[in-house]
């Protein structure tokens, strides 16, 4: 499909030698935002895991951002990496280094050379999630939620074309959630691709977007009155 960035046809997902998902059929459009729902164990993470390379597609088939999952080799994860941006329930930040070094290590990890242009790129997503005034903090010096908001930068580094959210608001309290999923909308609305997997029922119910659901091995969407 033209315009899809996400595609998977009878996709099995394994997590290690268990299948947890089978006969996965989703595509994803350029422009859409899908929450990711389901309990503890029901594939969420694994399906994510799938999607960004950490564990092979092994029965069906499957394309993202251009890839092959089928096919997908891993020296060319980091390239399928670039592409996509992660954002990670426990934000996954370097505490030895400040704000700015984090992202740094981002764009010369990806192939960034010129500094000028890192450091414009750096600013301008920082910028974007409201912690451009920060950049010379060590993560451990802020809050959960301004950590998140510095890995939402993160994944927003390379202008990704699908941005994969396991779990963003998962270690923040009500208040710092709704915040953060405030950012993401807007980052949405500013013609972004996202998937987010969530617990947070709370934040669906408040930002209505499409709904998929992991239950009983298999994956499927559901009406918005149906996800409370």
């Amino acid at each position: 499909m033209e315009n899809s960035v996400l595609q998977l046809e009878n996709a099995a997902i394994y997590q290690r030698d268990n299948l947890v998902l089978s006969k996965v059929n989703l595509t994803i459009k350029t422009g859409d935002f899908y929450y990711l729902i389901g309990k503890t164990g029901s594939g969420k993470s694994s399906l994510m895991k799938t999607l960004y390379g950490d564990l092979p597609l092994r029965e069906g088939s499957g394309a993202i951002v251009g890839f092959d999952l089928n096919t997908l080799k891993e020296k060319q994860i980091p390239f399928l990496r670039r592409k996509i941006g992660i954002v990670f329930q426990d934000f996954k930040l370097l505490s030895d280094r400040n704000v700015f070094d984090n992202l740094k290590f981002v764009l010369k990890a990806t192939g960034w050379k010129d500094k000028n242009l890192m450091k414009d790129k750096i600013h301008e997503v920082l910028d974007k999630v409201g912690m451009k005034s920060q950049y010379y903090k060590k993560t451990y010096e802020l809050s959960g939620g301004e950590q998140q908001r510095v890995a939402i930068a993160r994944a927003l580094l390379n202008d990704p074309e699908l941005i994969l959210a396991d779990e963003p608001t998962g270690n923040l309290d009500p208040k710092t959630s709704l915040e953060v999923m405030e950012l993401l909308n807007s980052i949405h609305k500013s013609g972004k691709t996202i998937l987010m997997a969530t617990h947070d029922y709370q934040l669906i119910v408040k930002f209505k977007q499409k709904t998929l659901k992991c239950e009983g091995g298999e994956l499927f969407e559901v009406a918005q009155q149906a996800t409370v």
